[in-house]
C-alpha cells in the first residue's frame, strides 16, 4: 500500500501563506480608502473655495450689469443729444460702456468655468464616495473571508491530526495481521514447533 499521507506542515505553510496574502488585501484595499478620503477631503475644500468664487463672482456681475445699465444710459443720453457734450465727454462715455461691459463679459467667463468647475469635484467626489464604500465593504468581506479561513484552517488541522492518527492505527492492525498471517502460514507449512 503506497504511503500517502498529508503533509501537515505543507498545508500549514500554504493556508498561512493565504492568510498572508489576503491580509496583506485588505491592508492596501483599507489604504485605497484612505488615500481617497484624503483626495475627497481635499476636493471638498477646493469645492468650498470654488463655492466662495462663484458667490464673489455673482456679486460683482450684479453690480457691473447695473453699472453697465447706467453707464449705456448715460452713453444713450450723450447720443441723444450729441451737440451738447464735448468730443472727449462722448469718448468717456463710450469708454466708460466698453470697459464695464469687458469686465463684465470676463467675470461671466470666470463664472462659466467656476461653474464647470463645480460640476467636475461634484462627480468626482460622487466617484471617490463610491470608491470609500465599496473599499469598506472589500475590506469587510475580506476580513470576514479571513476570520473563516482561520477557523477552518483550525478545524483542518486537528481533522488532519485524527486522521493521521487513524491511518496509524488502521497501518499498525494491517502490519500485526500480516505477520500473523505469516505467521500462521508458515505454521501451517512447517507444522507445529
Amino acid at each position: 500500500m503506497a504511503d500517502q499521507r498529508v503533509d501537515i506542515k505543507a498545508l500549514d505553510t500554504i493556508f498561512s501563506s493565504m492568510l498572508r496574502a489576503m491580509d496583506q488585501s485588505k491592508n492596501d484595499i483599507f489604504i485605497i480608502s484612505e488615500r481617497s478620503r484624503k483626495s475627497f477631503d481635499d476636493m471638498k475644500v477646493e469645492l468650498e473655495m470654488v463655492e466662495n468664487a462663484i458667490a464673489r463672482l455673482l456679486t460683482e456681475n450684479n453690480q457691473l450689469e447695473e453699472k453697465s445699465r447706467s453707464s449705456r444710459k448715460r452713453l444713450a443720453e450723450v447720443s441723444k443729444n450729441f451737440a451738447s457734450y464735448s468730443e472727449s465727454e462722448i469718448r468717456e462715455a463710450y469708454e466708460a460702456a466698453n470697459k464695464l461691459l469687458i469686465e463684465l463679459s470676463v467675470n461671466e467667463m470666470e463664472e462659466k468655468q467656476m461653474l464647470q468647475r463645480r460640476f467636475e469635484l461634484e462627480k468626482r467626489m460622487s466617484e471617490l464616495l463610491e470608491t470609500m464604500q465599496r473599499a469598506d465593504q472589500l475590506v469587510n468581506r475580506v476580513s470576514i473571508v479571513v476570520n473563516d479561513l482561520t477557523s477552518d484552517l483550525q478545524n483542518v488541522g486537528e481533522a488532519l491530526q485524527d486522521a493521521r492518527l487513524k491511518q496509524d492505527v488502521t497501518m499498525s492492525r494491517i502490519e500485526v495481521q500480516e505477520r500473523e498471517r505469516i505467521r500462521l502460514s508458515r505454521d501451517m507449512r512447517d507444522g507445529p514447533t
